[in-house]
């Protein structure tokens, strides 16, 4: 096949993305990849500076989760690529679909040439599903294989090298098809019919739902089946939104809450037959080690990998897309699986209050007023901190994906980004960040991003001048206060209009209420600074 006149790799590599639907890249670009922006640009996927790699990639992230497009991170040699590490880490803890796109010294080159030159993929490999070096001969084939194994259950990110030379290289492109990834149903049985015959005759059934669920596309079919049978549902903190929230069937939401495992936990240790359902068990944590007793209880597990983590183990497990395997198991049963007793219900009660969401004033309040002035499908993303914790578990989802944090790898730093890349796929949508003071100030250049952007996201800000959860841990190891608390006492409405938006302090409710509103038909990002005890978590975590 003769070139097409003008066409370069770094072009082949950037049109089979926008085919694959990626219509946003982000990254802190260096001289080593203007032909890669370059392509890009041409291609049809707009280009986004970020003040730094790992912002970039949470930006990356957020599209994902509106588009459902691969995320695209650019990054340049050397500082580029480590400081974009930790992101990448964070994809693949969190199953995150992220093309991070290097820029590489040519091999003559490096030969007799040492600055900045690092082994890229040597350092990503560890974290990357797969690592490939693109040539202008194989352009394409590199580029649907990087978005065919990001996008494999369960996703992960992969990594692109790219040499300078070749980026610009004259390239020709096969017309290459990716394969279509076929729903595998659980295969007919002895094993699925006993699963079957467990679930038929259950008289304490639990049905769990994990982030696998969202990454197969299975929330249509698992609420059909919820509302079919009324079986108790609980949802880690990814799936929250699967089955909308405001379900009478829907318990909670669960992943690293000992308040919430005080609830849940015996509620799980009194079910006879328990269905995981795209449960993955690196949203969890030590708590949820070995939860179900299979002497006394059956376990069906519906998941995307072979457990081959040893959290959990299952009476039968089925590798299958999610909604295909629950529908298999549930088709046929039309009575109602609610539980006789009403402990499912009890425990729904007992959780709607015990983080202090009806307080005049606290973390919680803070999430409720937020979710009751906002929109039912506005997207919450959260940063790492006490206040995800209860924010996670207050927050009511309607939808799946209207609730984004970092969850597997916990990483500090992402609330805004995530927000800044939801907002750019989903323009339309309301999306509000919820951050502390530490991971505020971790992400503080992307401010600026919000500004340039035009981004009229509000960012509500948790401040009590402290990493509060570190806090909170060292008192109760009865150590002293060291490295834990920030002394200075910051203006955050200067803050604000020093990087082009609006703030505000915000004491109560009411003054909550009224800065959201203003800050929902501003032109510009607001800063809310919701300003709470320094120890206003103790007892609701």
């Amino acid at each position: 096949m003769e070139v097409e006149p003008g066409k370069r790799a770094a072009d082949v590599l950037a049109r089979r993305l926008y085919a694959a639907g990626c219509r946003h890249a982000f990254g802190m670009p260096g001289g080593e990849v203007l032909t890669l922006l370059d392509a890009f640009e041409r291609a049809g996927i707009s280009f986004h500076l970020a003040k730094h790699e790992n912002a970039g990639g949470f930006m990356a992230e957020g599209t994902w989760h509106m588009s459902g497009a691969p995320a695209i991170l650019l990054a340049t040699i050397g500082p580029g690529v480590t400081n974009a590490v930790n992101v990448v880490a964070n994809a693949s803890q969190d199953r995150v679909p992220l093309i991070i796109i290097s820029g590489a010294i040519d091999a003559v080159e490096a030969a007799t040439y040492t600055h900045q030159v690092l082994d890229h993929r040597a350092i990503l490999k560890p974290i990357c599903k797969a690592s490939f070096e693109l040539t202008a001969g194989a352009a394409g084939a590199i580029a649907d294989k990087a978005v065919n194994v990001a996008m494999q259950m369960r996703c992960g990110p992969v990594h692109i090298d790219v040499p300078i030379a070749v980026a610009g290289a004259p390239a020709e492109d096969y017309p290459w098809q990716r394969a279509r990834l076929e729903r595998v149903r659980p295969v007919a049985g002895e094993a699925l019919e006993a699963a079957r015959g467990w679930v038929a005759g259950a008289e304490r059934p639990l049905l769990i739902i994990g982030h696998d669920a969202i990454l197969d596309g299975s929330s249509e079919q698992l609420r059909e089946v919820a509302a079919a049978t009324h079986i108790p549902v609980m949802t880690t903190y990814k799936a929250k939104g699967v089955i909308p929230e405001d379900a009478k069937n829907v318990v909670a939401g669960f992943s690293l809450s000992p308040l919430a495992d005080s609830h849940l936990l015996p509620l799980v240790g009194q079910a006879d037959v328990v269905v995981l359902a795209g449960f993955d068990p690196i949203e969890v944590r030590t708590g949820w080690r070995n939860p179900f007793n299979l002497d006394r209880q059956k376990v069906i597990e519906i998941a995307g990998e072979v457990n081959d983590h040893y959290v959990h183990q299952s009476s039968v497990s089925f590798i299958c897309h999610t909604g295909e395997g629950v529908k298999a198991l549930f088709a046929g049963i039309e009575r109602s699986l609610a539980w006789s007793r009403c402990t499912p219900v009890e425990v729904r009660t007992a959780l709607s209050t015990a983080y202090g969401q009806s307080d005049d004033w606290g973390p919680a309040a803070i999430v409720d007023e937020v979710r009751n002035t906002l929109p039912s499908d506005a997207v919450l993303t959260i940063d790492t901190g006490a206040h995800r914790i209860v924010a996670s578990q207050v927050w009511q989802s309607s939808a799946p994906s209207c609730l984004l944090q970092s969850v597997g790898l916990g990483s500090m730093g992402c609330g805004l980004p995530l927000a800044i890349g939801a907002k750019l796929a989903a323009p339309d949508r309301v999306a509000v960040v919820m951050t502390g003071d530490g991971g505020l100030m971790m992400a503080l250049g992307e401010l600026s991003t919000l500004s340039d952007l035009e981004l009229a996201i509000p960012v509500v800000v948790f401040v009590d001048r402290s990493l509060a959860l570190i806090e909170k841990k060292q008192r109760e190891r009865q150590l002293p206060n060291a490295g834990v608390d920030f002394p200075g006492d910051y203006d955050y409405v200067q803050l604000a209009q020093a990087f082009g938006g609006s703030g505000c302090e915000v004491n109560s409710r009411h003054e909550l209420a009224g800065a959201l509103t203003k800050a929902l038909a501003a032109p510009t990002f607001s800063l809310l600074a919701c300003v709470i005890d320094r120890q206003a978590y103790d007892g609701r975590l």
